[in-house]
């Protein structure tokens, strides 16, 4: 019997799929220049980060940066904060974020839509042109110097976004399998968190990725909001020791930067199978 080949099955790929896997590459090639270079910079000596003929590589790789990093007076706490923060912003906006997309989108209600459009009106504003206002309220509420006047702005500006995404979620579950659930004798809550809960997780997720990031990362609230009490700073804020008058040690900086981005490569690894789900729409008809 002869064999036969399906044409592009298997064999040469076709050139618009290699055109396309190429893109990727490149694409990804320079997604990751800037973490390579980070890394680098962070283990080269001082000499050659200094040196006015940067190269790609190191042959005398150091660690004398990260030493510097971590001899840092109460940088464990910094990082606890900043580790406090984000776990505390990504709970509470993931609970609230269910609880409100499933309330706007299968409950029928007055203002319905004009809530859904002021969610939208609240992504459009800048962080930068409410600083200022939230500065004088954190400051009348008693939270200046807390991590709590932290969390809250950032559990405000992540919640539009997190409702907007869950709430596509949470329709595509259909309703009949609710229907099914009060007639097996399933209460409106226990359907809620054993049935709905876990079909938009995937969404929770991503979500719970732009809501982690987004805390981690701040820089400006903690200036704004953490005058005057130093063991409430959060790692942005660590990093601004090794920015000198006369010579910034960007080792330091480097090094401090590599470290503020393990956990959140840390985060991706745990949650990226549902992180993808999440991405796609995994929750269909």
């Amino acid at each position: 019997m002869t064999a036969f080949r399906v044409p592009g099955a298997f064999g040469v790929r076709r050139p618009g799929r290699l055109l396309a896997e190429a893109a990727a590459l490149l694409t990804a090639a320079v997604v990751a220049f800037p973490l390579y270079w980070m890394v680098l910079s962070a283990l080269k000596p001082a000499g050659e980060i200094q040196s006015a003929e940067p190269r790609p590589w190191t042959l005398s790789p150091s660690l004398d940066s990260f030493r510097r990093v971590f001899e840092q007076q109460d940088f464990g706490r910094y990082f606890l904060n900043s580790l406090l923060v984000a776990t505390a912003v990504v709970l509470a906006s993931a609970v609230v974020a269910f609880l409100a997309a499933t309330a706007v989108t299968r409950f029928r209600f007055r203002f319905r839509t004009t809530i859904l459009v002021m969610f939208l009106v609240a992504q459009m504003v800048p962080v930068e042109a409410l600083t200022i206002p939230l500065f004088f309220l954190m400051r009348d509420a008693g939270l200046l110097n807390t991590l709590g006047s932290l969390v809250l702005p950032h559990l405000a500006f992540s919640l539009p976004f997190a409702i907007w995404m869950l709430r596509g979620f949470v329709r595509a579950v259909p309703e009949a399998l609710e229907e099914q659930a009060r007639i097996d004798g399933a209460s409106h809550a226990r359907f809620l968190w054993t049935i709905l809960f876990p079909l938009v997780l995937p969404g929770l997720v991503a979500t719970s990725v732009f809501s982690f990031i987004s805390t981690w990362n701040d820089f400006l609230f903690a200036k704004s909001f953490l005058i005057s009490d130093t063991s409430q700073s959060t790692l942005p804020m660590a990093l601004l020791v090794f920015f000198k008058p006369d010579e910034n040690d960007w080792g330091g900086i480097m090094a401090g930067s590599t470290v503020m981005t393990i956990p959140v490569l840390v985060f991706f690894v745990l949650v990226q199978r549902r992180l993808v789900s999440g991405l796609g729409g995994a929750v269909k008809d």
